[in-house]
């Protein structure tokens, strides 16, 4: 691998959209102190270790939606594949994130969309919140490499604005296919959204997923291999809520979006990018983050559907 061409090209990628400056920002970034509205960082892991970054790497931001295919893959992990599908499904919604979107027998769509996420919080084991908070940050932090940790002022900035979500929670209440109290499904699975991270430590993150489980840089087993496998099968055709079909076509990469302005992407075999910039499109994805994606996609050739190799040009080929 030669990491003098990684570290050139991430950081030209960067420079390459540093300049734009549309977008908006998320509503909940004006109640958070020491917000950042311009911020720009981007960072790679590949499966075997190589790392780098550029921009604001040291700034941690939290994760908001970027959790969700993180907490499907621990809920995966922990409960199997059958009791997930149970609950929810792995079919794209075609609609915004917060939308109601729902199968005929009460299932969300996806574990992406926000209904679909809080079901799948309340799945995650656990006999009250605090366990199962516990139990995703300790999983979060084995992806990262690193111990992680909840923003509480970020918590708080969701939790005042939390009303939809509770509507979500409670029409998948009324019914009965909720495991747990709608408050409580809601308050924890914003928990997991003000969970702080850098762009080099989601990087890993996505490394671990892209090396089918396994931590890069520690060597843990994190996930089963076909956890990884699913969780970057429904990030493919979801994970960019009602825009992924033009992501799919135009970058190709399994990621996830937040609206903290993170990115996720990864790499089946290959690699893991992170990038974090809060300026948000009207579908609420990163506007510089899918800049940097599309530019990498296309000189490391990381289509999963069109590529000869991914980071081929890395190793030395032309």
């Amino acid at each position: 691998m030669d990491t003098d061409r990684l570290d050139a090209a991430l950081t030209a990628a960067l420079e390459e959209v540093e300049p734009d400056h549309s977008g908006e920002t998320s509503d909940y970034l004006d109640d958070v102190a020491g917000r950042q509205r311009d911020g720009l960082a981007a960072a790679v892991c590949t499966v075997d270790g190589h790392q780098a970054s550029a921009g604001e790497a040291e700034h941690a931001f939290a994760l908001q939606s970027v959790s969700k295919a993180l907490t499907y893959a621990v809920v995966l992990e922990e409960v199997g594949l059958d009791a997930v599908l149970e609950h929810v499904g792995v079919e794209p919604s075609g609609e915004a994130f917060n939308h109601l979107s729902l199968h005929d027998d009460g299932r969300p769509y996806n574990p992406l969309i926000n209904a679909g996420a809080i079901m799948a919080h309340a799945l995650v084991p656990g006999k009250d919140a605090q366990t199962r908070a516990g139990l995703l940050l300790d999983r979060y932090s084995a992806m990262a490499g690193a111990r992680l940790e909840v923003s509480e002022g970020v918590r708080a900035a969701e939790s005042a604005r939390a009303d939809r979500n509770l509507g979500l929670a409670h029409l998948l209440a009324d019914p009965g296919v909720l495991p747990i109290e709608a408050r409580e499904a809601v308050d924890g699975y914003l928990t997991q959204c003000s969970i702080l991270v850098t762009a080099p430590q989601l990087a890993v993150m996505g490394a671990t997923l892209a090396a089918g489980g396994v931590n890069p840089l520690t060597g843990e087993r994190v996930l089963q291999e076909w956890v990884a496998e699913q969780s970057l099968s429904v990030m493919l055709t979801c994970g960019m809520y009602d825009a992924t079909g033009q992501w799919v076509a135009e970058v190709g990469v399994p990621a996830k979006s937040g609206v903290s302005g993170a990115l996720l992407g990864a790499v089946p075999g290959a690699v893991g990018i992170a990038t974090w910039s809060p300026r948000l499109d009207e579908r609420g994805n990163s506007m510089r983050g899918i800049g940097i994606f599309e530019r990498l996609s296309e000189r490391w050739d990381l289509h999963v559907l069109r590529h000869r190799g991914a980071l081929a040009g890395l190793r030395g080929a032309d």
